[in-house]
C-alpha cells in the first residue's frame, strides 16, 4: 500500500501493476479531474484553482500535491506564487482515450454498480469534458 498526500493505491503483491494503479488512482478523483481538465487551458496558481472549483485552500492544494506527487502537474516558481501546468503533454492523450472509450461503451460504465454514476460509492465516475 503506498500513500502520498491522500492518494493511496493497493494492488496484488509482485503484480507489476502498481505504477498504472497509482496513475489511474490519482486521476480517479473527481476534483483532480477538474484541475487537470483546468490546467490543460493553461497554467493556474492554487488560489485560481480555489475560485474556479469553490474548495476550500486546503482541499485544492492537497490534490495538486497528489497530481504533483504523481509527476501529472509541475509548479513554477515565480516570486511568492507558485504557477501550476500539466507536467506531460501524453496526460491529455490518455484523456481523449478515455472519452473515446466512454464513448464507444455507452451506459456501461454509467451504471457500473461499483463505480457507476448511480452508485452510492464515494467514487463515481465523472466525464472529463
Amino acid at each position: 500500500m503506498n500513500s502520498t498526500d491522500g492518494c493511496t493505491t493497493s494492488s496484488p503483491s509482485g503484480s507489476g501493476l502498481d505504477s498504472a494503479v497509482a496513475l489511474f488512482h490519482s486521476l480517479s478523483d473527481a476534483t483532480r479531474l477538474a484541475i487537470v481538465r483546468r490546467l490543460a487551458g493553461g497554467e493556474a496558481r492554487v488560489a485560481d484553482l480555489v475560485a474556479e472549483l469553490g474548495l476550500a485552500q486546503s482541499t485544492v492544494s492537497a490534490h495538486v500535491a497528489c497530481l504533483r506527487d504523481c509527476a501529472l502537474v509541475v509548479g513554477r516558481p515565480q516570486g511568492r506564487q507558485v504557477f501550476y501546468s500539466l507536467a506531460r503533454p501524453e496526460l491529455l492523450d490518455l484523456l481523449a482515450a478515455a472519452e473515446t472509450l466512454l464513448a464507444a461503451t455507452g451506459q456501461a460504465v454509467a451504471l457500473c454498480p461499483n463505480y457507476g454514476t448511480d452508485s452510492t460509492s464515494p467514487q463515481t465516475v465523472k466525464k472529463f469534458s
